[in-house]
């Protein structure tokens, strides 16, 4: 991660001398999260529905004009929320984590473009909306795959992805009796987003 930030700092500052190579600029959306919780060990869950969550975050483009194409790093916010009912009560779990989806993309039609890449995640919380539900370790890091498309006008873009965890996201926590309940938060996510260059 620190290598990232780095990278970002470096990219910055050689913008400015070559804006034609280099762009950045912010982004924000909203997340849908199709898969919410699955694989419980223990019949503890029932009725987990997703909700809508959110996304914000920084990105840059370098071109690469021998091949035609650009890479897109992007460092970004994630909020997620599930409805889940534990002991015939309803609440919620909430999910927060960072992405850093690195994209190879292509311009076509001139103002449209589409994108593929790893999405590398670290899990920075996760919590329950039931106070007998508490100790939530949650596995920190995953890697998934994120492709989509998206139209930009002007200093504006927005986008469409989809996006796949390679690997599911374990999760557990301690019952009352002293016993793990093991589940699964695997990200399957419709995002959609909006872009505006600095």
């Amino acid at each position: 991660m620190k290598k990232f930030f780095l990278l970002i700092c470096l990219a910055f500052a050689f913008s400015q001398t070559t804006n034609a190579q280099v762009s950045f600029g912010l982004k924000g959306g909203i997340n849908y999260n199709s898969n919410s919780i699955e694989n419980v060990s223990e019949d503890v869950f029932s009725g987990a529905k997703s909700k809508t969550g959110y996304h914000a975050g920084i990105w840059l483009r370098f071109k690469v004009p021998v091949i035609g194409l650009y890479i897109r790093p992007e460092l970004i916010y994630t909020n997620l929320e599930n409805s889940v009912t534990y002991n015939n009560t309803s609440s919620s779990y909430k999910f927060q984590k960072i992405d850093v989806p690195v994209l190879l993309g292509k311009k076509i039609f001139g103002v449209g473009n589409i994108f593929i890449g790893p999405s590398f995640q670290y899990v920075l919380d996760s919590d329950f909306g039931f106070d007998d539900i508490s100790d939530i370790d949650t596995s920190g890091f995953t890697a998934g795959l994120t492709f989509g498309g998206g139209i930009e006008l002007g200093k504006i873009g927005i986008d469409v992805r989809w996006e796949r965890s390679f690997s599911g996201i374990e999760s557990s926590f301690a019952r009352t009796a002293a016993t793990n309940v093991n589940f699964d938060t695997r990200v399957n996510q419709i995002i959609i987003g909006l872009s505006y260059r600095l």
